[in-house]
């Protein structure tokens, strides 16, 4: 187990090597980031974009949060920390790209699938319940055809980053952009098992990059 102290002493080891051999390009983003491409990936410790794709440091934009959910748009009410993020990397970055990059083995969307926090109070699950009944109305379409087992948390998974790039695409300022053709939407999975990666294509399915 990785604990902060190893952490510290994996510091100690950057700062000695990976940041002297990219003491220019830190030196570049000191003074600010113009990323091309925002990723909205799952929290999940074993799905890391810069890993998954290579990015150097200032590359990508990166927000994650439990099963790599976009709420839909709204006004007022709560925190809107997914929607912020957006909000920044659009309008004030101006990134061209927004990838949604689901996983394989996504505890949160096993967790909307099997329904096993539904009862959950708050400190025991309950927050998590809530943010993930984003799938509520996609879970009853893959349970109605592939049940609630191996197939259908895999189609849940697919389906995760469909209901994120939908729900993208109610934000105002995404959807001009897209309409506009600056701005454009890609959807992705990553499966941890075997380390392939999945796009969706322009057909509505995924398949092997």
């Amino acid at each position: 187990m990785t604990l902060f102290s190893d952490m510290i002493d994996g510091y100690y080891r950057f700062r000695g090597n990976e940041w002297l051999e990219e003491r220019e390009r830190w030196q570049e983003l000191a003074s600010g980031q113009a990323p091309k491409v925002m990723v909205i990936a799952c929290s999940d410790s074993r799905v890391d974009p810069a890993t998954i794709f290579g990015s150097r440091p200032g590359e990508v934009f990166v927000v994650r949060n439990v099963a790599n959910l976009v709420p839909p748009y709204e006004i007022g009410g709560g925190r809107h920390g997914v929607s912020a993020a957006l909000e920044f990397a659009v309008t004030k970055l101006g990134v061209e790209e927004i990838v949604v990059l689901g996983h394989g083995a996504c505890g949160g969307v096993n967790a909307a699938l099997t329904r096993s926090l539904a009862d959950a109070e708050v400190g025991e699950g309950g927050f998590v319940a809530n943010w993930i009944s984003l799938l509520d109305a996609a879970r009853e379409r893959v349970v109605a055809e592939y049940g609630v087992g191996e197939d259908g948390q895999r189609m849940l998974e697919q389906e995760s980053v469909r209901v994120s790039i939908d729900n993208l695409l109610t934000f105002p300022f995404v959807r001009e952009r897209v309409d506009a053709g600056t701005l454009t939407i890609h959807g992705a999975v990553f499966a941890i098992a075997d380390g392939k990666l999945r796009v969706l294509g322009e057909d509505g399915l995924f398949e092997a990059a």
